[in-house]
């Protein structure tokens, strides 16, 4: 029989449960619900915010979180200063650092072929990387530095090609714009920005609005991207397009008891019949709360997944929307789950057949940090595993430096 939910990860008092309760109140009850959300919703979210500016800057950490790192670092406080000597001595870090632009980035299936691949997502993350140090020590070097990158692929990028050119697109797509971002509302001059928003919106954008029926970890990728790129580009419409479609695939990636027999499907899947979902689901056929579409693939992709999730909530906050009472429950639940694992426990045989392939990267601080932190859950399995793994690094792909950003940072 399949184990209830983690108790450790469920909220123990009602003044926490009142935080979710009272803020979810102010939203659709079909939507608490996990209904899917269909053209109305999406028109009437967009029609109400037409008219509010986007803030800046604004892609997964906001001004207020930027000032309490820089001042928790020049203090030398922990973890903060340790996670920055860390994202320093890092070759992202490095005032050296010389970026590869390609016309053309190359993906096939696992990045094979890799034809700038990786050169692109190590530049977008060493373009993010020095921005933030150009935050923390105001030494004006680590901007141009990030100015130099940026504007190298913005002069030279034309396509992303091949079967992985949406997910290649997703992961670069998710970096840039904070490392931009951070630029262009603390920095005193950059005048090929201009150049940059064009890159960003006639190589980027088009390849990841439109989403993908693929694993969810690329859909939600994908949306993180878009999301991104339009608060840099003040696209309201398209970011009311991305987080419509973001809000339907995290319900169709973290199974809640609540949802019934079956998991949640987006629509246009095809996903039309029970052993559809189930091979789906990595031919998990048992369905417990806090269990990813991915978990029974292996927990990295599951973490990626896991990790855009969080990414979104967190721009979308501080633009002003709280996201979390339609995806916190879910990103608690996830989160609790794999952690169990990750941290050792056997999975049952119901489980994935008996076995787990760990491996969930350095995903767990910016769930963490709002759940827990700011909405005051106890999230015992997670808080163990984020603990553990400090000070959090990158993966190489799209998540970088989060024990820097978001240990409990709360503003």
């Amino acid at each position: 029989m399949p184990a209830t939910p983690d108790r450790s990860t469920h909220p123990r008092t009602p003044h926490n449960r009142k935080v979710l309760t009272l803020t979810a109140a102010a939203l659709s009850a079909a939507c608490l619900a996990g209904a899917l959300v269909g053209p109305a919703q999406a028109q009437t979210r967009a029609q109400t915010r037409a008219q509010a500016a986007f803030t800046h800057p604004g892609v997964l950490v906001g001004s207020s979180q930027l000032d309490f790192i820089r001042g928790k670092v020049q203090a030398g406080a922990a973890p903060w200063k340790g996670a920055h000597d860390q994202m320093m001595a890092s070759k992202y870090g490095s005032l050296s650092y010389t970026p590869k632009p390609r016309a053309v980035v190359e993906c096939g299936p696992y990045s094979d072929p890799n034809y700038g691949c990786t050169d692109e997502r190590q530049d977008a993350i060493a373009a993010y990387t020095h921005a933030l140090a150009w935050y923390v020590t105001r030494d004006d070097r680590y901007a141009k530095k990030a100015i130099e990158i940026m504007d190298a692929w913005s002069a030279t990028i034309k396509d992303h090609t091949n079967s992985n050119a949406p997910l290649q697109t997703g992961w670069a797509g998710s970096v840039w714009p904070r490392a931009a971002e951070i630029i262009r509302y603390s920095y005193t001059s950059w005048p090929n920005v201009n150049r940059f928003a064009t890159m960003l919106r006639d190589v980027y954008l088009p390849k990841v609005i439109n989403g993908s029926n693929s694993n969810g970890n690329w859909e939600l990728s994908m949306m993180e991207a878009a999301v991104g790129i339009s608060v840099f580009l003040d696209d309201r419409t398209s970011y009311d397009k991305a987080v419509a479609r973001y809000l339907n695939r995290t319900q169709a990636y973290v199974y809640l008891e609540s949802d019934g027999a079956l998991p949640k499907t987006v629509p246009g899947s095809g996903l039309d019949t029970k052993d559809k979902i189930v091979k789906y689901w990595q031919g998990q056929s048992t369905f417990v709360t806090g269990l990813t579409q991915e978990t029974c693939r292996d927990f990295t992709h599951t973490g990626y997944g896991i990790s855009a999730i969080s990414h979104i909530a967190e721009t979308s906050r501080i633009q002003g929307e709280d996201l979390y009472p339609q995806v916190g429950e879910r990103l608690r639940q996830a989160l609790g789950f794999q952690s169990k694992y990750e941290l050792g426990t056997a999975p049952p045989s119901w489980l994935c057949g008996g076995t787990v392939k760990r491996g969930l990267g350095p995903i767990t601080e910016v769930g963490f940090n709002a759940l827990h932190n700011r909405l005051g859950y106890p999230m015992d399995n997670t808080q163990k595993l984020t603990e553990q793994q400090r000070p959090a690094g990158t993966n190489n792909l799209f998540v970088a430096w989060e024990t820097l950003t978001h240990a409990n940072n709360t503003n």
